[in-house]
């Protein structure tokens, strides 16, 4: 697949892959520990996207930066490390990047797809299903799935609204993230 930005992505220079992690916490409250496998195999663009913002510091990727749009029932939503509440974001390759392909579906809780505002808009922006979310397909990148942790994922569902609000002044927080070592 030929996008407009190919120029600026060499997918052979993530040679390690490799589990990624978020170390997620309510204000002060250690929530726990998500543990997230990358479809490499099938989008090795957005998985490298996602991973590399996982493994940059504050600021410069996802750590410190929040789930700021949660719904329970449906998902949680977070990566805009900017603006810091869903209007931001940026991919190691620039603002924003093509879709990569649809091969892929929402078909079960945990799943982990790109956030977009529409066709060819991904960022950092990304969400974990809390259901299976047939509609989402072919409108949404799906690039990973939790591995580990979907416990704290249901945690993380019970500080949000319908509306997508983070309740109760909570900041829910990526305190830290990275890529583990031992896979």
């Amino acid at each position: 697949m030929s996008t407009q930005n190919d120029k600026n992505i060499d997918c052979n220079t993530d040679k390690e892959g490799g589990d990624v992690y978020f170390d997620v916490y309510a204000n002060e409250e250690s929530l726990g520990r998500i543990v997230m496998k990358l479809f490499d195999d099938v989008v090795p663009i957005t998985a490298r996207n996602f991973r590399e913002l996982c493994r940059r510091p504050k600021e410069e990727g996802y750590k410190g930066s929040t789930f700021h749009r949660i719904i329970p029932g449906f998902m949680i939503q977070g990566g805009d490390y900017t603006a810091h509440n869903g209007t931001g974001g940026r991919s190691i390759y620039g603002d924003r990047f093509d879709d990569e392909n649809f091969k892929l579906n929402h078909s079960k809780e945990g799943i982990l797809s790109m956030a977009n505002c529409g066709k060819n808009t991904n960022g950092s922006q990304f969400f974990i299903t809390l259901e299976k979310t047939p509609w989402l397909d072919r409108k949404h990148v799906v690039f990973g799935e939790v591995v580990e942790g979907m416990s704290v994922v249901h945690k993380i569902a019970k500080y949000g609204s319908q509306s997508g609000k983070v309740a109760g002044g909570y900041r829910i927080e990526i305190r830290d993230c990275g890529v583990l070592e031992n896979n």
